[in-house]
């Protein structure tokens, strides 16, 4: 059995400044799209409504795995030459877009309907009713859950070591095929993501709770 040297730690290193980067690029892209399918899924358009909810449909309803395999794949046989980045960023944003965008369509519609009708009443036109009312308040709902997301995408980016996209997994795993330690090398790896993903868990947990006793 080979030993973990300082090499190897930096390799550790350099996979797990990829997984926090493509967490964050499909975390930002997933929001502005998600936004954007929120607000069609509650616009008054019928149209908007079923497109987007077949949208939603198919990423909620389909393995990460797989989508990851038809963007990677799929943007190859159209002729287009992409790098594995590239593609596995495309692929974390559309899924990311269809869960926040759900998450956000139930935060705006859990936000009590007399919001609306107090905006309505003042005149308020779409945007600003949106942007200075509801939007507020619906992002505070929509916390917990968003943060939990967030926790359950950064895992998810283990995944991504399918399509040949060396992230923080996929460089414990080369790391235990040269030095035969699996226990150890993946043990340390579980542990960066702990020390990840803990912290986000127990800020959404307790953001969940403080929401709790404030509706109470």
């Amino acid at each position: 059995m080979g030993p973990i040297g300082e090499d190897q730690f930096f390799f550790l290193m350099q996979g797990l400044k990829w997984t926090v980067l493509l967490a964050i690029v499909g975390f930002i892209g997933g929001g502005i799209f998600g936004i954007l399918i929120a607000l069609l899924r509650t616009s008054k358009n019928k149209v908007a409504r079923t497109i987007t909810a077949g949208y939603i449909g198919v990423f909620q309803g389909t393995p990460l795995l797989m989508q990851l395999f038809v963007v990677y794949y799929g943007v190859a046989l159209l002729g287009i030459d992409v790098n594995a980045w590239i593609a596995v960023a495309v692929a974390f944003t559309l899924h990311a877009s269809a869960f926040l965008g759900e998450i956000w369509r139930g935060s705006i519609e859990a936000v009590p309907k007399g919001q609306t009708e107090a905006a309505n009443a003042l005149g308020l036109h779409y945007v600003s009713r949106m942007k200075d009312v509801i939007l507020p308040q619906a992002l505070k709902i929509s916390m917990p859950a968003t943060i939990g997301f967030l926790v359950q995408l950064t895992k998810g980016t283990s995944l991504a070591a399918i399509v040949g996209f060396i992230e923080l997994t996929r460089a414990g795993q080369i790391i235990s095929n040269q030095t035969y330690r699996p226990l150890l090398v993946f043990g340390i790896v579980g542990a960066i993501y702990f020390i990840i993903c803990w912290p986000l868990s127990h800020a959404g947990s307790r953001l969940e709770k403080r929401m709790a006793k404030a509706a109470r």
